[in-house]
């Protein structure tokens, strides 16, 4: 044990005397352990988010967008491309399905007690009826308030109503969105999500006139099926009517559209982010290994400093082992301070963005960090950090102490 305390002595003090250069080396891991917290948390709090979302839906709902499967993932964070009214009206046309439900959200200024603010606009298409669906298939309810009933009331998140203004939006009260004047007419809780709780929600027909979108179009569509209808049947329905539609009006085959059930989102979305994740730490891998080749060429730098240093301590009595040791734990310090450089730099971008996404409700991600992520890191940059100074190592415990004191005669 007192050995072990002696070669950690030693491997700080050579760190602390070379310190431009041991600087310099443990900032190429930081990079590479930096790019694997920043990136991960991103796609970690995107995994959630998009889960609270598939949670939400509930068993009996199913969701059909524009465009195919692989524009999912782009079309629920960005938008896109729109169902037309002759897609939905053929939703509503399929076997099993009882009510359609169209959605469209886009970012925009609300102003509320002389206070402007960025917030996220949802409409709804049916109004009255889709709040229903909500109530009862998402788990909608009131905090404050009561359920809007015409089509110039609104119904605001408890981020907006709590967060986003100095001072606290009530029930009752006025807002002012594009010119246009609405009454706050309800207040939700939590919806679990922290995108749908920075929602102010109102009548599809008018979200329409404020934004200029064609009547009759939603960026996506929920469907509620029947009592006892088979989710795959009516799923399989709903692509027979649509393309038949689609078909009457563009004359092709092209299936350009995406009906899914909550269990293939989830499969679809884990699948994508699963190849993300993977990306992410072989990139950022390649950028620790480049890490580590700077702590190898520093090392093998710093034994043709020390060959004197090291040639009196075998003479003296030191076994390669505890040469091996002292180069090695040299190494792993480097490794495990570049570590903590990169996480403590990612975990602040990670908060920054997560802090930034709370401000703008537009602004949809969030990040995740989790201790697995971080154990994850430490371990592999003092890996890293090990295995780039076993070889520099190596050669200095194999220096014989009479040609290592001779260089320096």
């Amino acid at each position: 044990m007192e050995d072990l305390k002696e070669y950690f002595r030693i491997a700080f003090r050579n760190i602390k005397t070379r310190r431009l250069r041991s600087f310099l080396t443990v900032l190429g891991i930081v990079i590479g352990v930096f790019l694997i917290v920043s990136l991960l948390s991103l796609s970690e709090g995107l995994k959630t988010t998009i889960n609270q979302q598939l949670q939400a839906m509930g068993g009996k709902m199913i969701m059909v967008m524009p465009g195919g499967e692989e524009d999912i993932f782009t079309s629920m964070m960005f938008g896109g491309a729109k169902l037309q009214k002759e897609d939905i009206e053929a939703i509503k046309k399929a076997k099993g399905v009882d009510e359609v439900l169209g959605i469209s959200y886009t970012g925009t200024i609300a102003r509320y007690k002389d206070e402007s603010k960025q917030i996220a606009m949802c409409g709804y298409e049916p109004w009255k009826e889709g709040l229903d669906i909500l109530s009862i298939f998402q788990g909608w309810s009131i905090s404050e308030g009561r359920w809007p009933s015409k089509g110039n009331q609104l119904l605001i998140g408890p981020y907006v109503a709590n967060e986003t203004f100095s001072k606290k939006v009530k029930a009752g009260s006025e807002m002012t969105i594009k010119g246009k004047k609405f009454e706050v007419a309800g207040i939700l809780n939590s919806l679990g999500s922290q995108s749908d709780d920075s929602m102010v929600y109102m009548d599809m027909k008018v979200y329409q006139d404020l934004t200029g979108e064609k009547r009759g179009t939603a960026a996506y569509a929920m469907v509620k099926l029947e009592e006892g209808a088979d989710e795959n049947i009516v799923k399989t329905e709903i692509e027979n009517s649509l393309e038949e539609t689609r078909k009457r009006r563009t004359g092709t085959d092209v299936a350009d559209f995406s009906v899914i059930t909550s269990e293939k989102m989830s499969e679809i979305t884990g699948t994508i982010l699963g190849i993300i994740q993977v990306v992410i730490i072989g990139f950022a891998s390649i950028a620790i290994v480049v890490g580590g080749i700077g702590i190898t060429n520093s090392m093998f730098t710093s034994i043709r400093e020390r060959t004197k240093e090291i040639g009196i301590m075998k003479a003296i009595g030191a076994k390669n082992s505890a040469i091996l040791s002292i180069f090695l734990i040299e190494a792993g310090i480097i490794g495990i301070l570049g570590g903590l450089g990169g996480v403590l730099l990612g975990s602040i971008l990670a908060k920054a963005i997560d802090y930034y996404g709370q401000a703008n409700p537009t602004f949809y991600f969030t990040t995740t960090i989790s201790p697995w992520m971080i154990i994850f890191a430490l371990l592999f940059s003092f890996s890293i950090g090990c295995l780039a100074g076993f070889f520099p190592a190596r050669s200095a415990a194999k220096l014989k102490p009479v040609e290592a004191l001779r260089k320096y005669e």
